[in-house]
Protein backbone atom coordinates (compact mmCIF):
# COMPACT_ATOMS: atom_id res chain seq x y z
CA UNK A 1 0.00 0.00 0.00
CA UNK A 2 0.99 3.78 -0.09
CA UNK A 3 0.67 5.05 2.59
CA UNK A 4 0.53 9.17 3.93
CA UNK A 5 0.40 9.84 6.96
CA UNK A 6 -0.70 13.52 8.33
CA UNK A 7 1.46 15.30 11.51
CA UNK A 8 2.01 18.26 12.84
CA UNK A 9 5.58 17.32 14.11
CA UNK A 10 7.75 13.85 13.51
CA UNK A 11 10.70 12.76 14.59
CA UNK A 12 12.88 13.99 16.05
CA UNK A 13 10.23 16.52 17.51
CA UNK A 14 9.98 13.96 20.06
CA UNK A 15 9.12 16.92 22.79
CA UNK A 16 5.62 17.74 21.19
CA UNK A 17 4.38 14.56 23.25
CA UNK A 18 3.04 11.39 22.00
CA UNK A 19 1.58 11.72 18.91
CA UNK A 20 4.79 12.17 17.35
CA UNK A 21 6.38 8.75 19.04
CA UNK A 22 2.81 7.14 17.21
CA UNK A 23 3.05 8.80 13.60
CA UNK A 24 7.22 8.08 13.88
CA UNK A 25 6.37 3.99 15.23
CA UNK A 26 3.74 3.59 12.35
CA UNK A 27 5.59 4.34 9.78
CA UNK A 28 8.61 3.23 10.66
CA UNK A 29 6.99 -0.45 11.26
CA UNK A 30 4.97 0.04 7.79
CA UNK A 31 8.01 0.11 6.09
CA UNK A 32 9.34 -2.62 7.65
CA UNK A 33 6.04 -4.83 6.41
CA UNK A 34 6.89 -3.23 3.08
CA UNK A 35 4.62 -0.65 2.71
CA UNK A 36 5.57 2.58 0.48
CA UNK A 37 5.19 5.52 3.24
CA UNK A 38 5.08 8.95 3.24
CA UNK A 39 5.32 11.84 6.31
CA UNK A 40 3.74 15.15 5.58
CA UNK A 41 4.79 17.24 8.89
CA UNK A 42 6.33 20.57 9.95
CA UNK A 43 9.56 21.62 10.27
CA UNK A 44 9.69 23.51 13.95
CA UNK A 45 7.93 22.59 17.53
CA UNK A 46 9.90 25.03 19.79
CA UNK A 47 12.61 24.88 17.53
CA UNK A 48 13.73 24.76 14.40
CA UNK A 49 15.16 20.97 13.64
CA UNK A 50 17.37 22.07 11.17
CA UNK A 51 16.48 20.00 8.13
CA UNK A 52 15.75 20.78 4.38
CA UNK A 53 11.78 22.18 3.72
CA UNK A 54 9.45 21.39 1.55
CA UNK A 55 11.05 18.35 -0.24
CA UNK A 56 11.37 15.33 0.27
CA UNK A 57 13.88 13.30 2.70
CA UNK A 58 14.27 10.06 4.39
CA UNK A 59 14.04 9.17 8.03
CA UNK A 60 14.55 5.60 8.70
CA UNK A 61 13.48 4.46 5.25
CA UNK A 62 10.47 6.63 5.68
CA UNK A 63 10.05 9.23 2.36
CA UNK A 64 9.40 12.76 4.51
CA UNK A 65 8.09 16.29 3.81
CA UNK A 66 9.41 18.31 6.72
CA UNK A 67 7.45 21.83 5.21
CA UNK A 68 8.53 25.30 6.41
CA UNK A 69 5.52 27.04 8.82
CA UNK A 70 5.04 30.23 10.19
CA UNK A 71 6.02 29.26 13.38
CA UNK A 72 9.13 30.76 12.25
CA UNK A 73 8.40 34.32 12.42
CA UNK A 74 5.22 33.74 15.01
CA UNK A 75 6.09 30.80 17.78
CA UNK A 76 2.60 30.29 19.45
CA UNK A 77 -0.03 30.04 16.22
CA UNK A 78 -0.75 26.73 15.05
CA UNK A 79 1.80 25.07 12.60
CA UNK A 80 0.74 26.70 8.75
CA UNK A 81 2.72 24.98 6.31
CA UNK A 82 2.51 26.96 3.17
CA UNK A 83 3.73 24.90 0.75
CA UNK A 84 1.81 21.69 1.77
CA UNK A 85 -0.85 22.96 -0.47
CA UNK A 86 1.34 22.42 -3.66
CA UNK A 87 2.22 19.42 -2.83
CA UNK A 88 -0.96 17.90 -2.04
CA UNK A 89 -2.43 18.77 -4.67
CA UNK A 90 0.13 17.62 -6.79
CA UNK A 91 0.44 13.87 -5.09
CA UNK A 92 -2.36 13.08 -2.82
CA UNK A 93 -4.74 11.70 -5.78
CA UNK A 94 -1.63 9.06 -6.01
CA UNK A 95 -2.34 7.13 -2.29
CA UNK A 96 -3.83 4.26 -1.25
CA UNK A 97 -5.24 5.82 2.03
CA UNK A 98 -4.39 8.35 4.30
CA UNK A 99 -3.51 8.36 7.76
CA UNK A 100 -4.56 11.98 10.25
CA UNK A 101 -3.24 12.04 13.17
CA UNK A 102 -5.54 15.05 15.31
CA UNK A 103 -7.44 16.84 13.45
CA UNK A 104 -7.83 20.70 14.44
CA UNK A 105 -4.53 21.06 12.14
CA UNK A 106 -4.27 23.73 9.34
CA UNK A 107 -2.54 20.00 7.64
CA UNK A 108 -5.43 18.22 8.32
CA UNK A 109 -8.00 20.63 6.26
CA UNK A 110 -5.89 21.15 3.59
CA UNK A 111 -5.58 17.10 3.24
CA UNK A 112 -8.89 16.68 4.00
CA UNK A 113 -9.76 19.23 0.73
CA UNK A 114 -7.58 17.07 -1.40
CA UNK A 115 -8.68 13.60 -0.49
CA UNK A 116 -11.89 14.65 -0.75
CA UNK A 117 -11.40 16.10 -4.11
CA UNK A 118 -9.94 12.73 -5.25
CA UNK A 119 -11.72 10.51 -3.53
CA UNK A 120 -8.47 8.86 -1.40
CA UNK A 121 -10.12 7.21 2.06
CA UNK A 122 -8.40 8.83 5.11
CA UNK A 123 -8.57 7.43 9.19
CA UNK A 124 -8.58 9.70 11.88
CA UNK A 125 -6.34 9.24 14.55
CA UNK A 126 -7.37 11.70 17.22
CA UNK A 127 -5.12 11.04 20.04
CA UNK A 128 -7.52 12.67 22.44
CA UNK A 129 -7.89 15.95 20.80
CA UNK A 130 -11.48 15.33 19.67
CA UNK A 131 -13.51 16.93 22.80
CA UNK A 132 -12.85 20.48 23.20
CA UNK A 133 -11.74 20.48 26.65
CA UNK A 134 -9.07 23.02 29.15
CA UNK A 135 -8.00 25.78 26.88
CA UNK A 136 -9.19 27.77 23.87
CA UNK A 137 -13.10 26.20 24.06
CA UNK A 138 -14.39 29.03 22.24
CA UNK A 139 -11.40 28.51 19.70
CA UNK A 140 -12.07 24.88 19.33
CA UNK A 141 -15.36 25.44 18.66
CA UNK A 142 -15.48 27.88 15.67
CA UNK A 143 -12.63 25.50 14.04
CA UNK A 144 -14.98 22.60 14.52
CA UNK A 145 -17.59 24.78 12.51
CA UNK A 146 -15.83 25.32 9.66
CA UNK A 147 -13.80 22.38 9.69
CA UNK A 148 -13.45 20.26 12.65
CA UNK A 149 -17.15 18.72 12.06
CA UNK A 150 -16.36 17.62 8.07
CA UNK A 151 -13.00 16.13 9.08
CA UNK A 152 -14.74 13.94 11.80
CA UNK A 153 -17.31 12.95 9.33
CA UNK A 154 -15.55 12.17 6.17
CA UNK A 155 -13.30 10.00 7.74
CA UNK A 156 -12.98 6.23 6.51
CA UNK A 157 -12.65 5.05 10.12
CA UNK A 158 -11.62 6.79 13.31
CA UNK A 159 -9.13 5.31 15.24
CA UNK A 160 -9.63 5.55 19.34
CA UNK A 161 -6.92 3.95 21.86
CA UNK A 162 -8.98 3.40 24.49
CA UNK A 163 -12.86 3.31 25.67
CA UNK A 164 -12.64 6.40 27.36
CA UNK A 165 -11.88 8.29 23.84
CA UNK A 166 -14.92 6.11 22.16
CA UNK A 167 -17.23 7.63 24.51
CA UNK A 168 -15.12 11.34 23.10
CA UNK A 169 -15.63 11.12 19.76
CA UNK A 170 -19.46 10.16 19.95
CA UNK A 171 -19.61 13.47 22.14
CA UNK A 172 -18.36 14.50 19.00
CA UNK A 173 -21.32 12.95 17.15
CA UNK A 174 -19.16 10.32 15.52
CA UNK A 175 -20.73 6.76 14.99
CA UNK A 176 -20.00 4.13 17.29
CA UNK A 177 -19.93 1.71 14.13
CA UNK A 178 -17.05 4.17 12.44
CA UNK A 179 -15.01 3.56 15.56
CA UNK A 180 -12.01 1.29 16.25
CA UNK A 181 -9.93 0.85 19.27
CA UNK A 182 -6.17 0.38 18.70
CA UNK A 183 -4.31 0.91 21.41
CA UNK A 184 -0.61 2.51 21.10
CA UNK A 185 2.39 -0.18 21.15
CA UNK A 186 5.03 -0.39 23.01
CA UNK A 187 8.69 -1.28 21.49
CA UNK A 188 9.28 -3.78 24.21
CA UNK A 189 12.68 -4.69 22.48
CA UNK A 190 13.95 -0.97 23.78
CA UNK A 191 13.82 -2.69 27.38
CA UNK A 192 16.04 -5.31 26.76
CA UNK A 193 19.22 -3.60 27.96
CA UNK A 194 17.83 -0.94 30.95
CA UNK A 195 20.33 1.23 32.61
CA UNK A 196 22.25 -0.10 36.03
CA UNK A 197 20.43 0.90 39.21
CA UNK A 198 21.46 4.24 40.64
CA UNK A 199 22.67 5.68 37.50
CA UNK A 200 19.52 8.00 37.58
CA UNK A 201 20.08 9.24 41.16
CA UNK A 202 23.71 9.81 40.90
CA UNK A 203 22.79 12.34 38.00
CA UNK A 204 20.85 13.93 39.46
CA UNK A 205 21.81 14.14 43.01
CA UNK A 206 19.29 12.42 44.68
CA UNK A 207 19.75 10.67 48.15
CA UNK A 208 16.41 10.26 49.51
CA UNK A 209 15.80 6.06 49.91
CA UNK A 210 12.14 6.01 47.78
CA UNK A 211 11.23 7.97 44.90
CA UNK A 212 7.90 8.94 43.75
CA UNK A 213 8.10 9.62 39.66
CA UNK A 214 5.90 11.53 37.50
CA UNK A 215 7.12 11.58 34.08
CA UNK A 216 5.33 13.83 31.22
CA UNK A 217 4.39 17.33 29.94
CA UNK A 218 3.63 19.66 32.99
CA UNK A 219 0.40 20.38 32.28
CA UNK A 220 -3.16 21.31 33.45
CA UNK A 221 -4.60 18.13 32.74
CA UNK A 222 -1.77 15.69 34.10
CA UNK A 223 -3.04 16.55 37.66
CA UNK A 224 0.05 17.59 38.94
CA UNK A 225 -1.83 19.24 41.40
CA UNK A 226 -3.36 15.65 42.74
CA UNK A 227 0.23 14.15 42.83
CA UNK A 228 1.34 17.18 45.03
CA UNK A 229 -1.00 17.29 47.98
CA UNK A 230 -1.17 13.82 48.00
CA UNK A 231 2.75 13.62 48.54
CA UNK A 232 2.46 16.36 51.06
CA UNK A 233 0.35 13.52 52.92
CA UNK A 234 2.97 10.97 52.09
CA UNK A 235 5.88 13.17 53.72
CA UNK A 236 3.88 13.52 57.17
CA UNK A 237 4.79 9.76 57.56
CA UNK A 238 7.26 9.25 55.21
CA UNK A 239 10.38 11.24 55.55
CA UNK A 240 13.05 10.14 53.06
CA UNK A 241 10.66 9.83 50.31
CA UNK A 242 11.63 12.56 46.85
CA UNK A 243 8.74 13.38 44.73
CA UNK A 244 10.68 13.85 40.85
CA UNK A 245 8.55 15.55 38.10
CA UNK A 246 10.50 14.73 35.02
CA UNK A 247 9.02 15.88 31.56
CA UNK A 248 8.81 19.57 29.77
CA UNK A 249 6.81 22.37 30.76
CA UNK A 250 3.77 22.93 28.87
CA UNK A 251 2.61 26.07 30.72
CA UNK A 252 2.39 24.58 34.34
CA UNK A 253 5.33 24.97 36.29
CA UNK A 254 4.99 28.28 38.06
CA UNK A 255 1.61 27.35 38.92
CA UNK A 256 2.90 24.03 40.36
CA UNK A 257 5.81 25.86 42.29
CA UNK A 258 3.98 28.08 43.77
CA UNK A 259 1.58 24.90 45.22
CA UNK A 260 4.47 23.10 46.48
CA UNK A 261 5.70 26.39 48.05
CA UNK A 262 2.51 27.24 49.73
CA UNK A 263 2.78 23.33 51.42
CA UNK A 264 6.82 23.85 52.47
CA UNK A 265 7.80 21.09 50.03
CA UNK A 266 10.72 23.15 47.94
CA UNK A 267 13.24 20.85 49.19
CA UNK A 268 11.61 17.80 48.92
CA UNK A 269 10.11 17.88 45.06
CA UNK A 270 12.83 17.85 42.07
CA UNK A 271 11.96 19.42 38.56
CA UNK A 272 14.11 17.69 36.14
CA UNK A 273 12.76 19.07 32.71
CA UNK A 274 12.80 17.41 29.53
CA UNK A 275 15.61 14.08 29.29
CA UNK A 276 16.46 11.98 26.95
CA UNK A 277 15.49 8.52 26.40
CA UNK A 278 18.73 6.99 28.19
CA UNK A 279 17.38 9.10 31.43
CA UNK A 280 14.00 8.18 31.23
CA UNK A 281 14.78 4.79 31.02
CA UNK A 282 17.42 5.41 33.79
CA UNK A 283 13.99 7.53 35.80
CA UNK A 284 11.99 4.19 35.78
CA UNK A 285 14.60 2.00 36.86
CA UNK A 286 15.45 4.19 40.29
CA UNK A 287 11.79 5.12 41.01
CA UNK A 288 10.11 2.83 43.53
CA UNK A 289 6.92 3.56 41.86
CA UNK A 290 5.74 5.45 39.10
CA UNK A 291 2.05 7.97 39.30
CA UNK A 292 -0.09 8.78 36.46
CA UNK A 293 -2.52 10.94 38.08
CA UNK A 294 -3.78 12.43 34.73
CA UNK A 295 -7.59 13.83 33.98
CA UNK A 296 -8.88 13.46 30.14
CA UNK A 297 -6.18 11.29 29.21
CA UNK A 298 -7.16 8.58 26.70
CA UNK A 299 -4.62 6.68 27.26
CA UNK A 300 -0.51 6.88 28.16
CA UNK A 301 2.40 5.12 27.19
CA UNK A 302 3.86 6.23 30.81
CA UNK A 303 2.56 3.51 33.00
CA UNK A 304 3.30 0.61 30.39
CA UNK A 305 7.12 2.15 29.77
CA UNK A 306 7.46 2.50 33.78
CA UNK A 307 6.19 -1.48 33.93
CA UNK A 308 8.60 -3.06 31.17
CA UNK A 309 11.34 -1.01 33.49
CA UNK A 310 10.54 -3.20 36.63
CA UNK A 311 8.59 -0.04 38.70
CA UNK A 312 5.27 -0.60 39.81
CA UNK A 313 2.57 2.09 38.61
CA UNK A 314 -0.72 4.17 40.15
CA UNK A 315 -2.93 5.70 37.64
CA UNK A 316 -6.19 7.49 37.85
CA UNK A 317 -9.13 5.44 36.83
CA UNK A 318 -10.56 7.61 34.28
CA UNK A 319 -7.46 7.34 32.58
CA UNK A 320 -7.61 5.45 29.24
CA UNK A 321 -5.08 3.13 30.21
CA UNK A 322 -7.15 2.30 33.34
CA UNK A 323 -8.88 -0.52 31.80
CA UNK A 324 -6.52 -1.84 30.46
CA UNK A 325 -4.11 -2.02 33.86
CA UNK A 326 -7.26 -2.85 35.59
CA UNK A 327 -7.36 -6.10 32.88
CA UNK A 328 -3.64 -6.66 33.49
CA UNK A 329 -3.87 -6.57 37.09
CA UNK A 330 -0.48 -4.79 37.22
CA UNK A 331 -1.23 -1.79 38.86
CA UNK A 332 -3.28 0.63 41.17
CA UNK A 333 -6.40 2.68 40.57
CA UNK A 334 -7.27 5.50 42.15
CA UNK A 335 -10.12 8.26 41.48
CA UNK A 336 -9.03 11.76 40.57
CA UNK A 337 -8.60 13.95 43.33
CA UNK A 338 -8.73 11.17 46.12
CA UNK A 339 -5.62 12.69 47.82
CA UNK A 340 -5.85 10.67 50.90
CA UNK A 341 -6.56 7.41 49.11
CA UNK A 342 -3.72 8.15 46.80
CA UNK A 343 -1.41 8.74 49.43
CA UNK A 344 -2.30 5.20 51.30
CA UNK A 345 -1.53 3.36 47.89
CA UNK A 346 2.36 5.12 47.40
CA UNK A 347 2.76 4.83 50.79
CA UNK A 348 1.96 0.47 50.54
CA UNK A 349 3.38 0.57 46.96
CA UNK A 350 6.65 1.54 48.60
CA UNK A 351 6.53 -1.03 51.71
CA UNK A 352 5.23 -3.65 49.99
CA UNK A 353 8.40 -4.58 47.34
CA UNK A 354 6.84 -8.32 47.18
CA UNK A 355 3.78 -7.27 45.81
CA UNK A 356 5.17 -4.80 43.60
CA UNK A 357 7.88 -7.78 41.50
CA UNK A 358 4.15 -9.51 41.41
CA UNK A 359 2.48 -5.98 39.70
CA UNK A 360 5.04 -5.90 37.39
CA UNK A 361 5.29 -9.67 36.16
CA UNK A 362 1.54 -9.28 35.31
CA UNK A 363 2.27 -6.02 33.61
CA UNK A 364 5.04 -7.16 31.27
CA UNK A 365 3.06 -10.64 30.05
CA UNK A 366 0.04 -8.01 29.63
CA UNK A 367 2.29 -5.91 27.71
CA UNK A 368 4.20 -8.81 25.41
CA UNK A 369 1.01 -10.51 24.46
CA UNK A 370 -1.10 -7.26 23.26
CA UNK A 371 0.53 -3.73 23.12
CA UNK A 372 3.57 -4.78 20.74
CA UNK A 373 4.40 -2.36 17.78
CA UNK A 374 3.53 -5.82 15.77
CA UNK A 375 0.37 -6.61 17.21
CA UNK A 376 -0.72 -2.68 16.93
CA UNK A 377 0.37 -2.85 12.49
CA UNK A 378 -1.50 -5.82 12.16
CA UNK A 379 -4.88 -4.42 13.35
CA UNK A 380 -3.68 -1.15 11.42
CA UNK A 381 -3.29 -2.90 8.23
CA UNK A 382 -6.73 -4.26 7.92
CA UNK A 383 -8.13 -0.60 8.81
CA UNK A 384 -6.08 0.58 5.61
CA UNK A 385 -7.34 -2.48 3.91
CA UNK A 386 -11.00 -1.86 4.87
CA UNK A 387 -10.85 2.05 3.63
CA UNK A 388 -9.46 0.99 0.39
CA UNK A 389 -12.23 -1.68 -0.68
CA UNK A 390 -14.89 0.29 0.78
CA UNK A 391 -13.84 3.42 -1.20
Amino acid sequence: MRILHITNFFKPSFEAGGVVNVAYNLSKKLVEKGHEVVVYTTNRCSTDIGVETNKPIYVDGIKVYYFENLRKYFNNIQPLPYYLPLIAKKNIQHFDVIHIHEHRTFLAVFVHYYAKKHGIPYVLHAHGSAPRIIEQKRLKYLFDIFFGYKILRDASKVIAVSNVEVDQYQEMGVSKEKIVVIPNGIDVDSFNDLPEKGIFRKKYGISEKYIVLFFGRLHERKGIDFLIKSYAELRKELDDVVLVLAGSDSGYKTKAETLINDLNLTNEVRFIGYVDDADKLAAYVDADVLVYPSIFEIFGLVPFEAIMCGTPVIVTDDCGCGDLIKEAKCGYLVKYGDVNYLEERMKWVIKNPNEREKLVEFGRNYIKDNLTWNHVIRKMEEIYESCIRYV
